[in-house]
């Protein structure tokens, strides 16, 4: 099954009150939702999230999932303290996930900035 996760940019609290009411009534309809949305309140916030050694974290451990962060560490040759605070950032907000090991969950990820 393809996943994908959605990262909205400016949003305020309306829009992000619809987007969880929607999936509340879908789910009490009796219907599965498997939506997964991370909401920064500037590009700023953002940027200090995703940077550009992360985006290529993800995309390796997507292809390559790593038992640890050390093994993680070892596969892209970086530092384990960087590589560590990199997994947890990430983490925090749900793009890796650390079950049995460290993995990126998510074939894409769409993001909606508003301006």
């Amino acid at each position: 099954m393809r996943r994908k996760a959605k990262i909205h940019v400016g949003e305020g609290f309306d829009q992000v009150a619809k987007r969880v009411a929607s999936a509340w009534k879908r789910a009490a309809a009796g219907q599965a939702v498997h939506e997964h949305h991370v909401t920064f309140v500037s590009w700023e916030a953002l940027a200090a999230v995703m940077t550009k050694r992360r985006y290529e974290l993800l995309r390796h451990l997507r292809q390559h999932p790593a038992p640890s962060v050390a093994a993680l560490a070892r596969a892209v040759g970086r530092d384990y303290k960087r590589i560590h605070e990199d997994v947890e950032a990430l983490a925090e907000i749900g793009l890796i996930e650390r079950d049995h090991g460290l993995s990126a969950p998510f074939d894409t990820i769409e993001a909606t900035l508003r301006l």
